[in-house]
């Protein structure tokens, strides 16, 4: 059988002028369906599409030219066999090309449709999608004939290859990096998810990415009580402004218990009103807690733990300026030396006058209040900040804090070092020139306690 197929040329199943039908045809109807044919081979041509027509009882199948053009053929370099076909499909594919086949044939699909890919006359494989469906069957709903097309995806395959590739870089690099990639998203609603996440969401809210995919309340979930209203407020601001949205915040973690994070991102408004932001979330845990130790380092006196000189001093300017700004209620200013320190270092030594120092920072941590405050100013003296404290008040917490000093002796040895503090006591006044007055006339007061035989108290 001649393997010429019907589609070589456009006009081959047209009747032509001189035919006899052609006398009962008006010959302009002629002309506009041999037009339309050729367009409508044109077209197929033109789309990288071939056509073939299967005999399914014979095994016959007749491609056209344009199906033959896929694969490098000329017109009559391919058989009609079937068999031949299919010594053409790539190994791999074979068995689910022969079996979607037989499926349609026996009518459990609608339509016979696959990818796969086939060799070409160079001896290269291309994909190609193959559609068909059956036309005809006998009386007991045997397959006669299948009519179907092929096109050529293999540059399709390879773009989406490619952007698979990309897709695959991208994800694969956005994982290896420290923290979390992100995409969160805003309905009109205020109702936000996490569309896509990298896979640090693991190590930064110990969650999976399907968790928060469509509803991030579980991340909210993690959030620090202290912290949530201004999570919350940062992205409501974020995307009113369309500035970026940065925040420092803490979670609470079932694994790594509090964590510190760090959150970036740039939001983008889209056309139905929901707001977009892509960013990255780090653990600063470590970073907040150098901060920490260098703010310690910063207002701490090493030895008693106390707020030093510098630290107690802008604390107490602070609160002056609050007072006078407010009008508010007073506030008293304590200053202590302990009594015969000098002795101390020079029959104990310097290790037992620094423990003396130690044990007297830990009386004041115990007789005061979270809201006031203790510094040491240098060598033995120390001062502490009585907030809504009169004088009355103030000399009430020297007298307790004289009597625990007393009572807590300090030991070396089998020896008892005997401890007694002089305490010098004013109040702040609305007319101070600045916080340094108050201190300074608590000074004189402690200078008086001590010229009157130490040990004692003195308000001025």
């Amino acid at each position: 059988m001649p393997t010429t197929s019907r589609w070589a040329d456009p006009r081959a199943d047209t009747p032509d002028a001189g035919s006899p039908a052609a006398g009962s045809t008006n010959s302009e109807d002629l002309d506009a369906v041999r037009e339309r044919a050729q367009w409508l081979a044109l077209a197929v041509a033109g789309s990288g599409t071939g056509i073939w027509d299967r005999n399914v009882v014979t095994g016959e199948i007749r491609y056209s030219a344009a199906w033959k053009a896929i694969l490098g053929y000329t017109e009559n370099e391919l058989t009609d066999r079937i068999e031949d076909s299919y010594q053409r499909l790539h190994p791999d594919d074979l068995p689910y090309v022969q079996a979607a086949m037989q499926d349609h044939f026996e009518g459990r699909t609608e339509s016979y449709e696959v990818e796969h890919r086939i060799r070409c006359k160079d001896g290269r494989y291309k994909w190609i999608c193959s559609r068909g469906k059956v036309t005809s069957r006998d009386s007991a709903g045997r397959a006669l004939r299948m009519v179907g097309t092929s096109t050529d995806i293999t540059s399709i395959r390879e773009m989406a290859e490619q952007l698979r590739e990309t897709v695959d870089l991208i994800t694969n690099l956005t994982d290896q990096v420290p923290g979390l990639v992100f995409q969160c998203s805003r309905g009109p609603d205020g109702r936000m998810a996490f569309p896509y996440v990298s896979a640090g969401i693991s190590d930064i809210y110990e969650l999976a990415p399907e968790a928060v995919a469509r509803d991030a309340t579980c991340i909210e979930a993690l959030i620090h009580p202290d912290d949530l209203a201004a999570y919350r407020a940062s992205f409501d601001e974020s995307a009113a402004s369309l500035a970026s949205w940065h925040l420092e915040y803490r979670v609470c973690l079932p694994a790594q218990g509090l964590r510190w994070r760090l959150g970036d991102a740039k939001p983008q408004r889209l056309s139905e009103g929901a707001t977009v932001w892509h960013g990255f979330i780090t653990d600063i845990t470590e970073r907040k807690r150098i901060e920490s130790e260098l703010q310690e380092l910063a207002t701490t006196d090493g030895l008693t733990r106390l707020a030093n000189r510098r630290h107690f001093m802008g604390c107490l300017e602070a609160h002056f300026a609050y007072l006078r700004r407010t009008n508010g209620l007073p506030a008293a200013i304590l200053m202590f030396d302990l009594d015969h320190f000098k002795a101390i270092n020079d029959r104990w030594g310097h290790a037992v006058g620094d423990e003396a120092l130690r044990h007297f920072a830990d009386i004041l941590r115990m007789e005061l209040r979270s809201v006031d405050m203790a510094g040491r100013l240098g060598g033995e003296e120390f001062a502490v900040l009585l907030t809504l404290a009169d004088l009355d008040d103030a000399r009430v917490v020297g007298q307790r804090i004289q009597r625990r000093l007393a009572t807590q002796s300090l030991s070396c040895g089998q020896e008892t070092i005997p401890l007694s503090v002089s305490i010098g006591v004013t109040q702040m006044r609305m007319d101070d020139v600045a916080a340094e007055a108050a201190l300074s006339r608590s000074d004189q007061a402690l200078y008086r306690a001590k010229k009157k035989g130490r040990n004692r108290i003195e308000c001025v």
